[in-house]
């Protein structure tokens, strides 16, 4: 008995070890903290979708998003920012073109992520410039949605069966967190969800609200005032530098 009791304890070890070592442990996650002029917002980034996590910490590290704009809100559906033409616009203006010269191809997670309320997601160009669904390069949008009942999440369902040709999938689990948390179902298999607000939802919600012109731009600026790699768990680990050696003449004079 002690010897399977040993040799019982010692495989769930190297199971609990296996697991510990694994990528699917890794609730080390790259944080981003956004400061703005309503608030911070703090945001993990999602390992399963590597291509936009090292997109995003890329852009983030270049400082891209600074003065920027959050152009284009929509109550009770989302608030979008990464405008590269929204520093200096001018009030009134039509923002939504500026975009670094590159895409990203499309990560989609589902049913692990989809576009819960708080999700981050890569906004891109329509379906007929753009088939393959491939992300923007600096543009996201953070979703606010609404909640659902269990009529129109069939009636969603039904359009995401026209628009993916009946890959995209509502399961009871996704269901029932736009029933209960909302969000924006019918996004769902078409736009890249990338990572999660896990501060400053209250941000959010005040954003969503705010008065908008016709462009759906808040009448009031609301900017991204600097952004801040605060974890990055995948950053390479600085090699040690070697001591300069003085030489003894040196040490002479």
């Amino acid at each position: 008995m002690r010897i399977i009791a040993k040799t019982t304890l010692r495989g769930c070890l190297m199971l609990l070890v296996l697991w510990m070592t694994s990528p699917l442990f890794a609730q080390e996650r790259a944080e981003v903290l956004l400061e703005t002029t309503e608030g911070n917002i703090r945001i993990a980034l999602f390992n399963e979708t590597p291509q936009h996590r090292d997109n995003f910490l890329k852009v983030v590290g270049m400082q891209l998003y600074d003065s920027l704009l959050f152009h284009r809100v929509i109550k009770d559906f989302m608030v979008q920012s990464g405008d590269l033409n929204s520093k200096h616009a001018q009030p009134g203006a039509r923002l939504g073109t500026g975009e670094l010269d590159y895409t990203i191809e499309a990560e989609f997670r589902l049913p692990q992520l989809f576009h819960r309320r708080g999700a981050v997601a890569a906004a891109r160009e329509g379906d007929k410039a753009n088939p393959e669904r491939r992300s923007g390069a600096c543009q996201f949008y953070i979703v606010w949605g609404k909640k659902w009942d269990d009529a129109r999440l069939a009636k969603v369902q039904e359009r995401l069966d026209t628009l993916t040709q009946g890959t995209v999938k509502i399961t009871p689990e996704m269901a029932e967190v736009y029933k209960t948390v909302g969000g924006t179902p019918h996004l769902d298999g078409q736009y890249t969800v990338f990572g999660e607000v896990i501060e400053g939802m209250e941000v959010i919600d005040h954003i969503q609200q705010m008065l908008v012109d016709k462009y759906d731009r808040p009448q009031t600026d609301v900017r991204i005032l600097r952004e801040i790699i605060t974890k990055n768990p995948f950053a390479p680990t600085p090699k040690p530098q070697k001591k300069k050696q003085i030489s003894r003449r040196k040490q002479k004079k």
